[in-house]
């Protein structure tokens, strides 16, 4: 699968997909579904670690990647089925904030990750060409369905990155 185009997605997009190298898209997210999991089980000692006082800890960290996940796959799924209005933003903060991923454990949160990402390959793997070139509306911004398959990806190995630097 090619790479989306800049006027395939706005500018924000950017930060993730600029992390995806190479164009074998569904081979990175199939390959996530199970080295994520494997990647957040080796953090249960630290599941309760911010790096400073009002961070997210590795579990909320967590908590909002499946979230997120949850989020773009919906975006993902309405604009290749041709939807025609906008979809809204969302606020990462405020559904941290407001879910309770500190009375889970990170082993449930990494298992519920590989589960979801495995129901979602089965969408990926299913979308052609025409599907993958509809774009749609969400946060006030037009993006393609391709375009969220790396956006998908890049966010996940954006949160790693931000594990790794501030956390671990």
């Amino acid at each position: 699968m090619n790479r989306p185009q800049a006027h395939e997605y706005p500018a924000w997009a950017e930060t993730y997909i600029s992390k995806i190298s190479g164009d074998d898209i569904l081979d990175i997210l199939e390959k996530q579904a199970t080295d994520f999991p494997d990647y957040l089980n080796n953090l249960v000692e630290k599941a309760d670690y911010a790096y400073a006082p009002g961070k997210w800890t590795i579990k909320e960290m967590a908590g909002h990647i499946v979230d997120t996940e949850r989020i773009l796959v919906y975006r993902l799924t309405c604009f290749a089925r041709a939807e025609q209005h906008a979809l809204p933003g969302f606020d990462e903060d405020d559904y941290v904030s407001n879910a309770h991923f500190s009375d889970r454990s990170l082993l449930s949160l990494s298992e519920e990750f590989a589960l979801l990402r495995k129901a979602n390959m089965y969408l990926f793997n299913s979308l052609n060409e025409h599907e993958l070139d509809r774009s749609g509306t969400a946060s006030e911004r037009q993006i393609t369905v391709r375009a969220l398959l790396f956006v998908i990806a890049g966010h996940l190995v954006h949160h790693i990155g931000i594990i790794e630097e501030r956390y671990l």
